[in-house]
């Protein structure tokens, strides 16, 4: 074999096998295509609460497994009637909790407790675990107190000021900043416009988007419509080239035909899904464009600004008592004006 056909054998060797080199990585482990996301089942049926929550027996809260590593918890509605999703993300050297509930007392909702039983190891040496809020809206953050002296948990403070400091967001809204739970990462994106402290989180491991009050099958308050825009904006040109597999919000207030249950019901009858889909990540800016300000029903969601409507109705029942009150001094003094004086009647009566 002569040494020209060597280097020629070598040279064609050498393109088999080098792209094969770089490539086998990704053919070994895609970690990196949606296909290889962290599967996990949302098929469960909530607790649709009660007529009559005096005969509802369900417990206070209700766990679901979407996959070994990842819970959706829910205080039942007949617990408290807002009824909120809480999620406990499980990594490697940390977990964190997505909201806290809305209910203090661990008698009524024993959330410390479930999420504690949750967690990988044992009493003395549970796996880190760290809370944080979608908001700062007391449904979201009144079981904190049942966080507060457990040993190895570190509870976010629901503050703007605590929010900035925590997620180093100097800038914000701008920016990003991510949490990391060992082997499992979770970028969190700053979503104010329901509220001026709202976040949202994108789970990596399981491209699950977790989106609070901001996008849910329930009424959008909208408390800064230019805020609420932005924020519009900037998540769905964070999805648009990530895979996402579902939305989950913070509460479910439609039934399976769109329509709103009764504020405050706490009987959810053939109740919506949670979740929603990317698609609806990518339509809530151009929705959000048709607002008026006040209520407006479009494309699926429901645009509600509730101090606005509240301001309106107080101006208006206040121009109707004016109104009324305008009406009533002038009908007295036609009364006065057309009624003669009794010294006058006399006189007109006089021989």
């Amino acid at each position: 074999m002569t040494l020209r056909f060597r280097k020629n054998r070598f040279r064609q060797l050498r393109r088999t096998i080098v792209p094969t080199l770089v490539f086998l990585p990704f053919l070994l482990n895609p970690g990196s295509t949606s296909s290889q996301l962290a599967p996990g089942s949302l098929d469960v049926h909530w607790d649709e609460g009660a007529a009559n929550c005096q005969t509802h027996h369900e417990p206070p809260i209700q766990v679901h497994a979407y996959n070994a590593q990842t819970y959706i918890l829910r205080e039942g509605l007949c617990t408290i009637f807002e009824a909120p999703f809480m999620y406990l993300l499980i990594g490697s050297t940390k977990a964190l909790l997505i909201d806290s509930g809305d209910v203090a007392e661990p008698k009524q909702a024993p959330l410390a407790d479930t999420v504690m039983r949750l967690l990988p190891g044992y009493a003395g040496s549970k796996l880190a675990l760290l809370v944080v809020h979608t908001h700062r809206h007391l449904d979201h953050r009144a079981g904190d107190v049942q966080f507060a002296k457990l040993p190895n948990v570190q509870v976010v403070g629901y503050d703007l000021d605590s929010v900035k400091k925590f997620y180093q967001l100097a800038d914000w809204p701008s920016g990003q900043a991510i949490i990391n739970l060992g082997d499992r990462q979770v970028d969190v994106i700053p979503t104010p416009g329901h509220n001026e402290t709202e976040v949202s989180f994108y789970d990596r491991n399981t491209g699950l988007l977790f989106s609070g009050d901001f996008l849910l099958p329930a009424r959008l308050l909208v408390d800064d419509a230019k805020a609420y825009q932005a924020s519009a904006e900037r998540l769905a040109n964070l999805v648009r080239e990530r895979p996402v597999n579902h939305v989950l919000g913070g509460h479910v207030e439609k039934d399976d035909d769109g329509k709103l249950f009764p504020w405050e019901s706490q009987y959810h009858p053939h109740e919506h899904s949670l979740q929603l889909t990317k698609q609806d990540v990518l339509t809530l800016p151009q929705a959000l464009r048709k607002f008026n300000g006040f209520y407006t029903e479009v494309d699926g969601f429901v645009f509600i600004n509730s101090m606005r409507i509240l301001i309106a109705c107080a101006l208006l029942i206040a121009v109707v008592l004016l109104g009324l009150l305008w009406a009533l001094i002038r009908y007295v003094r036609r009364r006065r004006v057309a009624k003669p004086s009794k010294a006058a009647q006399e006189r007109a009566f006089a021989p």
